[in-house]
């Protein structure tokens, strides 16, 4: 299983930015996916996630209502729409997938590799 980040730079506070996770090597799509981050220093976190459905997302208090996940299972691909973005949410961000949605939002199986986002002040 392969996973692949892209999108991430440098953007000013207040800018956007869209990340894209390609999927490969899944036996099916009925994945969940989902979006972490690792700010320098500290630890990783949980960003966003979404059901293989789309039915269901789950966005982590620091980002919700700035940030929207989605998917295209025609293309096993993942987005992350970034708005409003603050220095605070400058970070390496990774995408992860799992069976279950609720695993995946704490311990999922695959990752792949990061994507760096910097936001500047």
């Amino acid at each position: 299983v392969q996973l692949q980040a892209s999108g991430g730079g440098l953007v000013q506070a207040g800018g956007y930015r869209r990340l894209s996770c390609a999927a490969s090597g899944l036996t099916s799509y009925r994945y969940a996916m989902g979006w972490f981050r690792q700010a320098p220093g500290k630890e990783r976190e949980f960003v966003a996630a979404i059901s293989w459905s789309a039915s269901s997302t789950y966005y982590s208090g620091s980002v919700k209502g700035r940030f929207t996940i989605s998917r295209d299972n025609a293309k096993n691909t993942i987005f992350l729409q970034m708005n409003s973005l603050k220095p605070e949410d400058t970070a390496e961000y990774y995408c992860a997938a799992d069976f279950s949605i609720s695993v995946l939002r704490t311990t999922p199986e695959y990752w792949g590799q990061g994507t760096l986002v910097t936001v500047s002040s």
